[in-house]
């Protein structure tokens, strides 16, 4: 295996990823790291190649900069000399035994391209599409399309037979999607692993990721036409396209028009970045693209065609107020599992989301009443509502769905006559000998997640569960009690 790793001015930030690839459990005789420093002003060329020098699986090239990952991305393409080839970030970093378990389901499944289940920090990952091992995944029986960071394990020589390489000449944001789009459609066999974090995706804490930039709407706008592009070569018009399509709506388009993402956005880059999505939207899409969205994410695209930015940012002030709420209504524990019930709900503020009766439709109710009815169609949406919980470990990062049972109740007359609002019910058994394949040593936090209409929103709930050792019965902090004792003490003082 060959790591490819573009380097610029990262500093201290690339030590955790140094560690991790010297931590691999892969032999350092199957895999190699080749870094890429992409003409760094600081010490980083210095200090990638005393890491060299020290080991003999590390290569450093050095290169005038580009100004962006795509160059050296290339470079270690043509200079690497392993079966497979990975693309990490200089910030990311690896789990310990990422590149065994990616290179041993790569040669089990003959596949030419393996995702890694990946853990996020400030930035999202694709969650629903590890939700479990896939080892023949596809574009039209899998939500592959969720994941287009290059961040894969690519077989080198599948990379060469079809020229695949990254767009070069200056700042090409979404430099990735056509190429990692056009590797999918190319694949013989994609396989994704998901019963162990790989690989850990950072958004640094100082924003000076290459890409942490705002964004300039007219070059992005047009690598997002770019992506479309290879979709439309490869498919027919219908439901695969559309669903495909609707993809880069709903995340680069969409996804800057709406919440504290539009709020926090200056009003000429705002107008800007609508108007490019309008133009998209109206010259690129068919009518079952933005209809096949959720029916929040519908109304953001009925105002984005029509050019309404003031609505738009009317609903996003609403919808930044959106949260989960969740509360623990049992606990048990029997030897070295939980039982925990979870009731949650999604609110804006402290009123419920909620729902009017439109004939036999339940329809979203949103703070304007300028959409048609037929937009915020909710019906198909609530019978499809989902609640999740989800155990996090605090340490790493790693997130595992916790099998469990769930219902949905319909709450009357809370948000005015007419009206309903969704409780969502749950039941889970945490298995902490089977929990991550037995790999639970370390503090495991809770969360309650909730999909529904156009939002996915999780409550933290108050419960940690602390395992001394590997699947060991795990102890139980309350941080509900541990508040209220503070807040006792604090109280306590003050009186003194």
């Amino acid at each position: 295996m060959s790591v490819v790793v573009p380097a610029y001015n990262c500093g201290p930030h690339v030590k955790k990823l140094i560690a991790s690839l010297l931590r691999q459990s892969l032999p350092t005789d199957e895999f190699e790291a080749i870094f890429v420093d992409d003409g760094s002003t600081d010490d980083t060329a210095e200090r990638l190649d005393r890491l060299a020098a020290e080991y003999p699986h590390v290569r450093v090239l050095h290169i005038e900069n580009s100004g962006w990952p795509s160059r050296p991305r290339n470079l270690g393409i043509e200079h690497a000399r392993g079966e497979y080839v990975f693309f990490a970030d200089d910030d990311d970093w690896f789990a310990d035994e990422a590149l065994e378990r990616l290179y041993a389901c790569a040669k089990t499944n003959d596949a030419d391209i393996v995702v890694g289940k990946m853990a996020g920090y400030g930035r999202p990952v694709p969650r629903e599409l590890f939700r479990k091992n896939r080892p023949d995944a596809t574009l039209g029986n899998s939500p592959l399309i969720d994941s287009l960071t290059c961040h894969k394990l690519f077989r080198r020589s599948f990379l060469n037979e079809h020229g695949l390489r990254f767009p070069e000449g200056g700042k090409r944001r979404l430099e990735d999607h056509s190429f990692v789009v056009r590797a999918y459609f190319l694949s013989r066999r994609t396989s994704v692993l998901s019963d162990y974090t790989c690989y850990h995706h950072v958004q640094r804490g100082d924003a000076r990721n290459v890409t942490a930039e705002r964004l300039d709407p007219a070059s992005y706008f047009a690598s997002v036409r770019e992506a479309l592009d290879v979709v439309d070569a490869n498919t027919e018009p219908g439901p695969l396209r559309d669903r495909l399509h609707r993809r880069w709506l709903r995340n680069e388009m969409l996804g800057h028009l709406r919440g504290k993402r539009l709020l926090d956005a200056p009003e000429p880059w705002l107008g800007e970045v609508a108007l490019e999505v309008q133009k998209i939207i109206q010259d690129r899409f068919a009518p079952g693209v933005a209809g096949g969205l959720p029916p929040l994410l519908r109304a953001v695209a009925y105002l984005a065609e029509r050019g309404r930015v003031a609505d738009l940012r009317r609903l996003a002030r609403w919808e930044s107020g959106i949260a989960a709420h969740g509360v623990v209504d049992d606990l048990r524990r029997a030897d070295h599992a939980v039982t925990v019930t979870v009731a949650a709900e999604l609110r804006s503020g402290s009123e419920p989301v909620g729902f009017r009766a439109d004939g036999d439709r339940d329809v979203l109710m949103l703070p304007m009443e300028e959409i048609a009815p037929e937009v915020l169609d909710a019906t198909a949406q609530v019978r499809k509502a989902r609640l999740d919980l989800v155990a996090r470990h605090r340490e790493t990062g790693d997130e595992t769905f916790l099998p469990m049972t769930f219902r949905t109740e319909r709450i009357t007359g809370t948000t005015g006559a007419g009206t309903v609002h969704l409780v969502h019910r749950t039941t889970a058994t945490i298995d902490f000998a089977a929990l991550n394949g037995g790999r639970t040593r370390g503090s495991w936090l809770l969360k309650a997640r909730i999909t529904n209409v156009g939002w996915t929103e999780d409550a933290r709930l108050p419960l940690v569960f602390i395992c001394r050792a590997d699947g060991s019965r795990p102890r139980i902090r309350d941080e509900r009690k541990v508040w209220n004792r503070m807040r006792s003490a604090v109280g306590r003082r003050i009186k003194r």
